[in-house]
């Protein structure tokens, strides 16, 4: 059975975008932008972050600023850095764009994170603490129920 030539490109248009998750995932503390992602897998950076938002459910930049509060959350628990030195070691060069970002996936700014993550995470293993900590995905952390007096 032949594929069609249209199939055959979706096929590879799924493979150049996968290569572009990888390098996301492994260069999220690189100067990443959607126009050098593009460069590289060698699409423009209109048609990448169209085709990489239908295939994964978010933006190129989307995708990279979740990778980057997920190692954040990570360093943060650790609690031997301070959420500045965080900021620049996961990539990021704007502490206000990083903090607002960081608010709007995990609910709380990371300062407060990081006081509280420390005896949240208390007893469990790393790798659970990962999974169980992993940041909101595609939508903003629920906002706080208003407290009544």
């Amino acid at each position: 059975m032949t594929s069609t030539p249209a199939s055959e490109q979706h096929l590879r248009d799924l493979t150049r975008l996968r290569r572009v998750r990888d390098r996301i995932d492994r260069e999220y503390a690189q100067p990443l932008d959607v126009e050098a992602l593009a460069r590289g897998a060698h699409m423009s950076a209109g048609h990448l972050s169209r085709e990489f938002k239908l295939a994964y459910g978010e933006s190129p930049y989307g995708y990279l600023m979740t990778r980057r509060i997920e190692r954040a959350m990570a360093l943060l628990r650790r609690g031997d850095l301070s959420v500045t030195e965080v900021c620049f070691a996961v990539g990021c060069s704007s502490l206000g764009t990083f903090s607002t970002r960081f608010t709007e996936l995990v609910g709380m700014p990371p300062s407060t994170y990081r006081r509280n993550a420390a005896r949240a995470t208390a007893g469990i293993p790393s790798c659970v603490a990962k999974q169980v900590t992993k940041p909101i995905r595609n939508r903003e952390a629920p906002a706080p129920e208003p407290q009544l007096a």
